[in-house]
């Protein structure tokens, strides 16, 4: 088959490699319909996450089942599938408290850019459609894997209610999936800080009521300003630095909350800075199963589009223009076709 295959920083080539096979009696293998870039992949892209040597690479999916495991009972071959980009049980006491990214025996789906992927620990990780969906869903299909999926964790983390004023710093497609998560859970207002033009309008057709280009100690000035000198009530972290990660617990209001997703890079909180501002602040990796089944819902109904995050479709063969396009900020998400 074809996979992705990265090398060394910049270095994305798609070579042959062994179909998957099952492994594990819990195993299943899937034919990748549609699969992406992460913006979490341009970190190995980079050169910040180290790469020693040609690795697989990629976690998002959804595919039809070509073949289980002798354990495997909730899904069977032929069917269409979405999973969550960390395999789990679903049965464990972190998974049951809604933390299946925290599972007990969590495995790692890895190599998913390819024309086919084994998922470990099936029936816990992959949820199936009733029947195969129209080619339009596809797209939004895809983005539950992860980003929508993490986008609406940031939006729970960070306690959005009803009437709610809620911030999302980052304009990626984490961050575009938190304003559509926003507004799903009720905010009346939704802040998006974004200097791309592209991006804000595509936040504002998801639902952001106000766009804050400022950065930094200006961008809390700026939503300090829109909110009556208090912050917000809700803020979503996207994005992972110092600077994001700053500006979202200043942005916050004296008893709100910080829900952050973006994976950390070198970010350091002061402790007693923390303390005094009776900040709240919960992330981590997204349990994208715990919502994939209201997700899927929310798309298949029509209620959510979140697929508009992929604004660049490539067939796989071509995936190294994907990250290059990504990585330049001409591309806000890549969606590979096999």
């Amino acid at each position: 088959m074809r996979a992705t295959f990265i090398h060394a920083p910049g270095d994305i080539r798609v070579e042959n490699a062994p179909e998957p096979k099952i492994v594990a009696p819990t195993d299943a293998v899937i034919r990748t319909v549609a699969t992406c870039v992460c913006g979490s992949d341009l970190w190995s892209y980079r050169g910040i996450n180290p790469v020693t040597g040609p690795q697989p690479i990629g976690h998002e999916y959804v595919g039809i089942v070509e073949e289980v495991g002798s354990d495997v009972s909730t899904v069977r071959p032929g069917q269409f599938v979405i999973g969550s980009f960390i395999a789990s049980d679903n049965t464990c006491p972190n998974c049951r408290a809604g933390y299946q990214t925290n599972c007990l025996h969590r495995d790692f789906p890895n190599g998913c850019q390819a024309e086919y992927v084994r998922i470990p620990l099936a029936d816990g990780t992959l949820v199936a459609l009733p029947e195969q969906p129209a080619a339009e869903l596809i797209p939004s299909l895809l983005s539950l894997s992860d980003v929508m999926g993490t986008g609406w964790y940031a939006a729970r983390a960070a306690e959005v209610e009803p009437g709610a004023t809620a911030v999302v710093v980052g304009d990626g497609a984490v961050g575009l999936s938190g304003v559509i998560a926003a507004k799903e859970l009720g905010a009346e207002r939704i802040i998006a800080m974004s200097r791309h033009a592209s991006r804000q309008k595509l936040a504002l057709e998801f639902g952001a009521t106000d766009i804050v280009t400022e950065r930094g100690e200006e961008g809390v000035a700026r939503v300090k300003e829109l909110t009556n000198g208090i912050g917000a009530d809700s803020v979503l972290e996207c994005v992972g630095t110092q600077e994001s990660m700053h500006q979202a617990l200043l942005s916050t209001r004296p008893g709100g909350n910080v829900g952050f997703v973006g994976m950390p890079h070198d970010v350091r909180i002061d402790g007693q800075e923390l303390f005094f501002s009776h900040v709240g602040l919960r992330g981590g990796p997204a349990p994208v199963r715990a919502y994939l089944p209201d997700l899927i819902e929310r798309v298949v109904s029509g209620r959510i589009n979140p697929g508009k995050v992929f604004d660049l479709t490539l067939p796989l063969d071509d995936v190294a223009e994907g990250y290059k396009a990504m990585d330049e900020r001409r591309a806000i998400k890549a969606l590979l076709r096999p």
